[in-house]
């Protein structure tokens, strides 16, 4: 009886086994089939299922279902109906490296887990990961992305000798600019525009000057600059010209002058712009910093700072006013931004890189920007603007201070950022008139593999493969065919139209739709993409304060890994977040915005450093021994940072005591050198790779 009842259950087994999307997969698993969940985005309350600080005694959204703690959030609950697979969440609530290494000494309990997209493939080259490559063919959607998209599959390659893949990538967007300068505009305005001289009841009196020009002292440099031709009703470029011999450099002139209060100090700034741009600014002078034709640079930033902290009763009524400030200023994750922005400011790639801290230059030739003079003399220059009081007093001091705390108490005037969750604070912490707006990237100087460099505006911060991703555990699906399956069809699906849809939407509850059953779209950078449904958009700003992201990760269990598009949070962006981000995009556009390329250009210095480099085990464990390396140059929230350190405090760590002291410890003491070398080897291996993939 026993034999037969098995057969039975056998029979109906194999009656139910199903696969992705119809036949094509080939990725036939069991209905029903359990998958061990490791996976989220960085904390409990951005997991699969609903944690209690989200769910409370009972949540209900806007598809009308109640949750409860341990309920599996609406993406994965209409995964599980799509893809007959059970999910069970074991997720510890750490982020990608933690979470991890949480699981690595105990790979059986997990089928698919977070990691990093370095440790992910570490862990393949010792066995404990799937080669997904593998499996490719049997992969459609998967498989035709990675051939649309060559740069994506070089940057996930593992091994080139095998062509190894050990993550599905996480995609946060993709081919377009991640973080902006945000600046309060209408401070700005109020300082600088205007017929006459700027006048003030009182202002305070500027610190001395540590800060030395950047930029020229004489001659003049032309920059490539966006305009809106009224005849055309489009936009052209024209060559817009900084003329040092009209003026000379405003910091040369504000350090020669001795003391100054705020008011003598913003009246030169305005006669600087006036004449340094032959009054092409007219008494709009604000647009050198806010407008569509923004040409601003470090040196006239820095002036601007200037006169922001010097004139804080004509900005907000008190005595005091920040300037730049980073999003919380007592969290490393977030204060690292302050470096990546003097990246911008002065020049310098490596400081926003997909991978550490790695460049390729103009000879097609790895680089570390921590073994670079050039990068500790920005810092440098950053400490400067510390000692002038320019940067918060909070980030200085590791003070818990957010960007909400500076905006809501008109306390800050500008950091560097993603646009769409800061530009929120416009509706919630910012009254009639006040705005904070993505601003135009900076004009620098950049070594671009020209002869003498180019002044142009250049953004290293630019969406490409992220850093984390998700595996497939080895030992965890063991040798059950039906687990490995079930797994690779997940990560298909994810890259297939609906699968992009539902994991940035969440379940077709949220999306609104035509009489017919389809989607109501948009068209979203060429593409007609689904608009949200009312009752979403309420629940956005009722449940997250319309903070897209958060929304989406702790209420609909979307945007944890795989294709996040970015039409959903375009949507959710606020009306003067989208002003912004719209003139940085025409600019980018015309290409008076450049940045690195998701391919191999002719000019290797706009190459966008592959998220992975694909090195051997014994490499890495190599790797693994540079404790000082690996333990200092952290971008997690409790984690170390020198950069960080070297900007608030100055040179003060060990064996740093100037810019090229820094670089030649971290090359020599720090085994940065033995660093760099096995990275290069890895950097050529992926060229000759990619020739086999042409």
């Amino acid at each position: 009886m026993k034999k037969v009842l098995s057969l039975i259950l056998a029979l109906a087994m194999v009656l139910t086994m199903v696969s992705l999307a119809g036949a094509e997969s080939a990725l036939p698993y069991a209905e029903g089939t359990v998958l061990r969940m490791g996976t989220g985005y960085n904390n409990a309350k951005t997991g699969l299922v609903f944690d209690a600080e989200v769910a409370g005694d009972g949540i209900t959204l806007a598809n009308g279902k109640t949750y409860n703690t341990g309920d599996l959030k609406p993406t994965w609950e209409t995964l599980e109906d799509t893809l007959k697979i059970k999910f069970e969440s074991v997720y510890q609530g750490n982020g990608a490296a933690k979470e991890f290494d949480y699981w690595k000494e105990q790979m059986d309990n997990v089928d698919v887990l977070s990691g990093t997209a370095a440790k992910l493939s570490e862990a393949g080259e010792a066995g404990l990961v799937v080669n997904i490559a593998e499996y490719l063919d049997q992969m459609p959607n998967f498989k035709a992305y990675l051939e649309e998209n060559p740069i994506v599959r070089l940057s996930i390659t593992g091994n080139t000798d095998t062509g190894a893949i050990y993550f599905s990538p996480y995609f946060d967007g993709v081919d377009d600019i991640e973080r902006m300068p945000l600046m309060r505009v209408d401070w700005v305005m109020k300082l600088l525009d205007g017929e006459g001289e700027f006048t003030a009841e009182a202002s305070k009196e500027l610190a001395a000057p540590v800060y030395e020009p950047y930029m020229p002292t004489s001659g003049q440099v032309t920059i490539d600059t966006p305009e809106y031709d009224a005849a055309a009703n489009d936009y052209r470029v024209i060559a817009l010209t900084k003329d040092y011999d009209a003026y000379g450099n405003i910091i040369e002139k504000m350090n020669a002058a001795g003391a100054l209060d705020g008011v003598t100090a913003v009246n030169m700034l305005r006669e600087y712009i006036d004449k340094t741009y032959n009054g092409y600014y007219g008494t709009e002078r604000s647009n050198l910093f806010i407008g569509q034709n923004a040409a601003w640079d470090a040196d006239e930033l820095v002036a601007l700072l200037r006169c922001v902290v010097a004139n804080p009763q004509t900005l907000n009524g008190t005595d005091t006013v920040q300037g730049l400030f980073s999003r919380e200023d007592a969290n490393n994750q977030r204060r690292v931004d302050m470096f990546r922005f003097a990246g911008h400011l002065f020049g310098v790639r490596g400081l926003e890189s997909r991978q550490d801290y790695l460049y390729v230059d103009g000879n097609n030739e790895l680089r570390d920007a921590r073994q670079e003079p050039a990068t500790y003399e920005a810092l440098a220059r950053m400490n400067q603007l510390v000692q002038e009081g320019l940067i918060s007093e909070a980030f200085m001091n590791g003070e818990d201070v957010k960007t909400q705390n500076y905006l809501e108490n008109d306390l800050g005037f500008m950091h560097y950022d993603y646009n769409q969750t800061q530009t929120l604070y416009n509706v919630t912490a910012l009254q009639e008139g006040e705005a904070y707006m993505a601003v135009m990237v900076p004009v620098a100087r950049w070594e671009d593999g020209t002869e003498g460099g180019n002044y142009m505006r250049f953004t290293e911060s630019w969406r490409s493969v992220k850093t984390d991703g998700w595996g497939i555990s080895v030992a965890g699906v063991g040798g059950d065919t039906n687990k490995l399956n079930a797994a690779l069809a997940l990560i298909d699906y994810a890259y297939s139209p609906e699968g992009v849809i539902r994991m940035s939407y969440g379940p077709d509850e949220f999306i609104m739709k035509n009489e017919d059953g389809s989607y109501v779209t948009f068209d979203f950078n060429g593409k007609q993409m689904p608009v949200i449904a009312e009752a979403t958009w309420d629940e956005l700003w009722e449940k997250a304060n319309g903070n897209y992201t958060n929304y989406a990760r702790q209420f609909l269990g979307s945007t944890l890994s795989f294709m996040k598009s970015q039409a959903f949070e375009y949507q959710c962006t606020c009306e003067i977040g989208q002003e912004g981000a719209g003139r940085i995009s025409v600019a980018i556009g015309l290409g008076t915005i450049k940045h690195p390329a998701l391919g191999l250009p002719e000019n290797a210095w706009y190459t966008s450093v592959p998220t992975v480099l694909p090195t051997t085990k014994a490499e890495n464990d190599e790797l693994g021994g540079f404790t000082d390396l690996n333990s200092k140059f952290q971008g997690g929230k409790d984690q170390e940072n020198i950069l960080v350190d070297i900007i608030a405090k100055g040179f003060t760590a060990e064996g740093m005591g100037s810019a090229e002291e820094a670089a030649a410890y971290v090359a020599d003491t720090m085994m940065g050198a033995q660093y760099l070398t096995i990275k290069e080897g890895a950097w050529e291996a992926l060229l000759d790779y990619a020739e086999t993939l042409k």
